[in-house]
């Protein structure tokens, strides 16, 4: 080999060295001060309460303060906008959820791009969507439900708020199962409870969240969750998937960094983050919000929100849904 080769290949090394060394430092050093944690949603949501949660867990582990910073506005544009502006250093964290990319396939243009200005550090939990009636209801199961959309097109009607996952599962499941259940547009779940529990509306989709509880205390009857896997709080309730094969959708909360945060502090942030969710008392508060653990990669977070962009966009062109502003 040629003295010209060798010296590249030790400029090489050496450029090689120094990136990895200055990658450990950077992990050795961080946090070198107090985290901020935006939080887009607001106070008492389950963005809010796992953001909290997941804060003062983290500040535990890290030695440094780790501040709940409120910055509502937007369905968490505000928060995710701050984040993917702030510094490349660890030090600003969010949640992202399952709206992320239901607004990025909803949305005519965002002040950020929903995947390169995030640097994804991995998903926490997951949240099952809940397809419910009044327990009066003669809509006895899933499968009836569709068999009744069916037999009566733009007859059945489900609760929803516009521009929501909700929205996108409703429609999702009109494509796949061939009906036309209307949407009724509700701007909360309080109002869309009350008309379904009156039969002005025939059923509702919402999150476990906001579900379980009028569950258990009788005022829904669920017919099925749209999670891969049945849930664990409710093991005989049936999922979507079971009736339409390759339909399943959970809400869920994912933690991401700015831009460019080196990748020995974003693997340093996953590591902890994964050992925050082994924690028992942690599973228990996760359980109680209807959740299911779910740790990740940050690879695989990346993957699971351009799947969803892809697969949302799709409802919204086949649907002929309108994109906000």
């Amino acid at each position: 080999m040629s003295a010209f080769h060798i010296g590249a290949v030790s400029r090489l090394a050496a450029a090689m060295i120094a990136v990895l060394a200055s990658g450990d430092a950077a992990s050795q050093s961080y946090p070198s001060r107090p985290v901020r944690f935006l939080v887009g949603s607001p106070p008492g949501s389950g963005n809010d309460l796992v953001s909290r949660l997941l804060a003062q867990k983290l500040a535990e582990r890290l030695g440094r303060p780790v501040v709940v910073e409120q910055k509502p506005g937007g369905a968490g544009l505000l928060a995710n906008e701050a984040l993917a502006k702030s510094a490349p250093d660890g030090h600003t964290l969010v949640l992202l959820s399952g709206a992320h990319p239901a607004t990025a396939a909803l949305s005519r243009a965002l002040p950020y791009d929903p995947v390169r200005d995030f640097a994804m550090v991995g998903t926490v939990v997951a949240y099952p969507l809940v397809v419910s009636v009044a327990p009066g209801s003669p809509i006895r199961s899933f499968p009836d439900l569709l068999e009744r959309a069916r037999a009566a097109p733009e007859k059945l009607t489900y609760s929803m708020t516009p521009g929501t996952l909700v929205h996108l599962l409703g429609e999702w499941i009109n494509i796949e199962a061939g009906t036309a259940i209307l949407g009724v547009p509700y701007k909360g779940s309080a109002n869309a409870l009350l008309d379904v529990l009156a039969g002005r509306v025939d059923a509702t989709i919402e999150t476990g969240t906001a579900s379980f509880g009028h569950i258990r205390s009788g005022k829904l009857r669920p017919l099925a969750v749209s999670s891969a896997a049945r849930h664990p709080a409710l093991p005989g309730l049936q999922t979507i998937s079971e009736t339409l094969p390759g339909l399943e959708a959970s809400s869920w909360l994912g933690l991401a960094a700015a831009p460019r945060t080196p990748d020995s502090v974003i693997a340093r942030l996953n590591g902890e983050v994964r050992a925050i969710i082994e924690l028992p008392d942690v599973r228990q508060k996760l359980s109680d919000l209807s959740g299911v653990p779910l740790p990740s990669s940050p690879e695989e977070m990346r993957a699971r929100v351009e799947r969803e962009i892809a697969r949302w966009k799709r409802v919204v062109e086949l649907k002929n849904i309108e994109r906000q502003n």
